[in-house]
């Protein structure tokens, strides 16, 4: 499946990082198990602020977006209920031989993808929260990027990545670009208990993925 343009007008865009919040912590079942809808829920909000920072996140936008739609159609389709957590999916994808079949879109190599992007948003969050306001917010988003996602592309777009990351504003222009200038403060306070929550999630997925020895998924 093609990833598609992003081509929705930023102006009509809200990031609202308390629904990344509340979404990530409710993915969090018992028996260390992830909540397929709350997750995609918490990853559609972060495809909201890859793309209020324009051009420089395009191809991780459109990407991520791609693969939400992928698990969305699984979660909606004949055997949606073996989609609905992460353990049931893997389960049911490993017992019937559909991890490598040619013809078929594997849900848990997609999620694999978006557990490999969440590495670097969390990174990359964590890195923003500790600088000041005037800060330049590039060298942390390059350094983000370096040590998670670069590791799966090409050198090619490792290349236009970290170029463009350039254009990337100090960390108080970033947070009112996504946020807004009224909410700030507000996502100031409320970024390390975001970040808490997505990194249980990041952490419990990974165990998973390891566990089942899958995170070699072509």
């Amino acid at each position: 499946m093609a990833a598609p343009e992003v081509d929705e007008k930023t102006s009509d865009i809200k990031f609202n990082i308390r629904v990344v919040h509340d979404a990530f912590s409710a993915c969090l079942l018992e028996n260390d198990d992830v909540a397929m809808d709350d997750y995609l829920l918490a990853y559609k909000e972060l495809y909201n602020f890859f793309q209020l920072l324009g051009k420089v996140f395009g191809f991780v936008a459109s990407d991520v977006k791609s693969k939400i739609e992928i698990l969305e159609e699984l979660r909606r389709g004949q055997n949606g209920e073996q989609f609905s957590t992460l353990k049931k999916m893997i389960k049911y994808e490993s017992e019937n031989g559909l991890l490598n079949k040619s013809d078929y879109t594997s849900g848990s190599r997609t999620l694999l993808r978006l557990h490999r992007g969440l590495d670097f948003i969390k990174l990359f969050l964590q890195k923003v929260g500790d600088l000041r306001d005037e800060d330049k917010t590039c060298s942390v988003c390059q350094e983000a990027y370096n040590s998670t996602l670069a590791n799966f592309h090409p050198w090619i777009v490792r290349k236009g990545a970290t170029v463009a990351m350039y254009a990337l504003p100090t960390r108080a222009g970033l947070l009112q670009k996504v946020c807004g200038p009224d909410e700030t403060q507000h996502v100031i306070d409320i970024l390390p208990k975001m970040l808490q929550v997505t990194g249980e999630a990041y952490d419990r997925t990974h165990r998973c993925y390891t566990e089942n020895n899958l995170h070699g998924l072509p």
